[in-house]
């Protein structure tokens, strides 16, 4: 141990916050986004907009929603291994159909490799597909970079995201036992006083939403237990997590196919029956698992209920004569119940529209969080150097590393956000792959922007592409009316169009002049008093450009 006890935890929560930042800075803006990633969805695909409106779905039953949407895939998709029905809510106006193909059958992309799945927007009066919307993947794509983080084995990204988010849990633990007077703190802010001003603000941002850190970073391992700790599983059922599961009684197990040809029986008749079973609960998602085959079963999703807990009750039927073959998700020992709601808190199914947005709110002030302590430790370290700095007219490797890691990940993601939903409207709509093409401006703007800071880590770089963020981000509203007939004029203005599309232009508003202002703060010079008590001049932890 250090020279204490309070030293060595701020040692641990110094390196332990430090070492992974950059991916927990990346982890904490796609989970924020998360939060609206249906409203996301939905203004990215324009096309929709005309269409959608708040009781979308509603007035027409849920029965007949299904029937349509039975209809086209037995038309489209007869031979797929399994359908997938997801029904409209408040959140979403359209019937959502995914198909997945046998192994062998699968047709393959322009890059040669297997389609795994395929998907469809439905009408749901009609249960016509709604060819005119464009491809993207929307909201999905930020939710799943959070945890997935792309271009990797989605096994070992929920390996490394776990890996940091363990890190992020000793942070924030050893983080309230070096500050004694962290709460006090909390309503100190000394403005234009270098590292001082970054303690200050890296302190009132953590301990205001501390108890949304703890659990959502918490909560966040326990929704990859399975993964993490299989050790029981594994001893148990030789790691077939799906016969544990079944045998819990929390997911039914996949059918073996007979190989004869039978028809489905009434799925409305099994969705009334669940329906019945539920006391009146509505159904969310239908998946047909073999369809065709004597073995074919239907499994029927409750909506979620406005609970903290997340796994749905379900009930499976066999296909061809609609008798029950189990009930799922119902009565949950303790043990899994605590899990569910433990994954029900991460994932925010449950929040009405407030509690949503205070979440989004949290989450943008985790963040910030993590921003302002990693620029932290360079203004610090710049300070302890600075000496040193004079002597050889630039910072050491790592601080210097250190500092380019800062610009590219803070200053340069939201500049990859904004790119990617640029990118949204400028592609072509009828551009192949255009959903990957999204993905890629995405990576290659964020990709620019990091070469950019490795090559001039300065403090003019700071400003640049906090600039570029505020720019494009504070455009997304001029953008989206010269490409859309649901610009705010229409969707704040006249009240008319989804009020989705008019919170994202706003959101996207305040963040264009968030960042703006960040850049503009980090462009003044600091007073005197501030430059000699950390020089060389240096408000955002970089060396002073040229």
């Amino acid at each position: 141990m250090r020279a204490g006890f309070r030293q060595s935890m701020a040692w641990l929560h110094t390196w332990s916050g430090l070492l992974v930042c950059w991916v927990l800075w990346l982890m904490f803006c796609g989970g924020t986004a998360s939060y609206y990633k249906e409203e996301i969805s939905l203004w990215m695909r324009p096309e929709l907009h005309r269409t959608a409106r708040a009781d979308a779905g509603t007035q027409i039953p849920a029965a007949q929603v299904a029937q349509n949407a039975l209809r086209y895939l037995e038309r489209e998709a007869p031979n797929a291994a399994r359908w997938l029905i997801t029904l409209p809510d408040a959140r979403r106006d359209t019937v959502n159909v995914l198909w997945t193909y046998k192994p062998g059958q699968a047709p393959r992309d322009a890059d040669g490799k297997p389609v795994r799945f395929d998907t469809r927007l439905l009408d749901p009066a009609t249960g016509a597909p709604l060819q005119a919307a464009r491809e993207t993947r929307g909201g999905e794509f930020l939710y799943r970079l959070h945890f997935d983080l792309h271009y990797m084995p989605a096994r070992w990204a929920r390996w490394i995201a776990g890996f940091c988010a363990m890190f992020m849990l000793v942070a924030m633990v050893s983080g309230v036992i070096t500050h004694r007077r962290i709460f006090a703190d909390f309503f100190t802010f000394r403005r234009g006083k270098g590292q001082r001003s970054w303690l200050d603000a890296h302190n009132a941002l953590a301990v205001l939403p501390l108890p949304f850190h703890l659990m959502i970073t918490y909560t966040g391992l326990v929704t990859l237990l399975f993964m993490y700790m299989p050790w029981g599983i594994e001893a148990a059922y030789r790691g077939d997590e799906r016969a544990f599961q079944a045998q819990a009684r929390l997911r039914p197990p996949p059918p073996q196919a007979a190989g004869a040809a039978a028809p489905l029986a009434s799925v409305p008749d099994m969705m009334a029956q669940a329906e019945r079973a539920w006391q009146g609960g509505a159904v969310r998602r239908i998946v047909v698992s073999l369809p065709g085959d004597a073995n074919a079963t239907v499994t029927i999703s409750r909506a979620e209920p406005a609970t903290l807990a997340h796994d749905p009750p379900a009930l499976e039927f066999a296909g061809t004569s609609g008798a029950l073959l189990g009930m799922y998700a119902e009565n949950k020992s303790a043990a899994e119940l605590t899990r569910s709601v433990m994954t029900g808190l991460h994932i925010a199914g449950f929040a009405a529209p407030g509690l949503r947005a205070l979440f989004f709110l949290c989450g943008l002030a985790g963040t910030a969080m993590v921003a302002t302590g990693a620029i932290l430790w360079a203004v610090r370290t710049r300070q302890q150097q600075a000496r040193a700095i004079a002597a050889r007219g630039r910072p050491g490797f790592g601080l210097r590393l250190v500092e380019a890691l800062n610009i590219g990940a803070i200053a340069g993601l939201p500049v990859a956000f904004a790119s990617y939903f640029w990118a949204n409207r400028l592609l072509p709509v009828a551009m192949a792959q255009r959903p990957e093409a999204e993905i890629r401006w995405f990576f290659m703007a964020w990709g620019a922007c990091a070469l950019l800071a490795l090559c001039r880590p300065t403090r003019g770089m700071w400003r640049a592409q906090l600039w570029a963020g505020a720019l494009l981000f504070g455009t997304i509203p001029l953008l989206n009316a010269l490409t859309t007939a649901s610009h705010l004029g229409v969707t704040l203005l006249q009240g008319r169009g989804p009020a989705a599309v008019a919170g994202f232009d706003l959101v996207s508003l305040a963040l264009g002049l968030g960042l703006g202002a960040a850049a503009w703060m980090t462009g003044r010079r600091q007073p005197a008093g501030a430059r000699m008590a950390s020089r060389p001049r240096n408000v955002a932890g970089t060396q002073e450009a040229a």
